[in-house]
């Protein structure tokens, strides 16, 4: 058994909590990884279309949405409790800054949840935490 934990660097964007509006997380530095892995993990969900994407930037100004092209897997909307499962998208793009954005629509209390960026593959060993 490989120790993970000492590979990998928990980043996050979107913070825990309920949504009401819409989000732009926070930037997320790539620098020094090989790989990037955006999660959602959902609580409760009470009302409104959560709508989760990713977004780059070269240089943590000018951001744009991820083409399909250069993810591994898609999000999808977050509309009933039903749908509130865990989600993963995998970043295969060249940009050094991802964040998280959460477009939310009709909801008046929202639905509780976080989206952190897994960045893996650190090029020095072991990351910080």
């Amino acid at each position: 058994m490989i120790d993970g934990a000492s590979q990998i660097t928990l980043a996050p964007s979107v913070g825990q909590g309920a949504h009401t509006a819409t989000v732009n997380g926070a930037s997320v530095d790539t620098a020094g990884y090989d790989s990037a892995t955006a999660y959602v993990y959902p609580g409760t969900w009470t009302d409104g279309a959560h709508t989760p994407k990713l977004q780059d930037s070269p240089d943590n100004a000018t951001w744009t949405d991820v083409a399909a092209a250069q993810l591994i897997g898609a999000f999808s909307a977050i509309t009933s409790a039903g749908t509130a499962v865990n989600q993963k998208v995998g970043y295969v793009g060249a940009n050094r800054y991802l964040r998280a954005v959460v477009t939310v629509a009709g909801a008046t209390t929202g639905a509780v949840y976080t989206v952190p960026i897994i960045l893996g593959r650190g090029r020095k060993l072991p990351q910080a935490a």
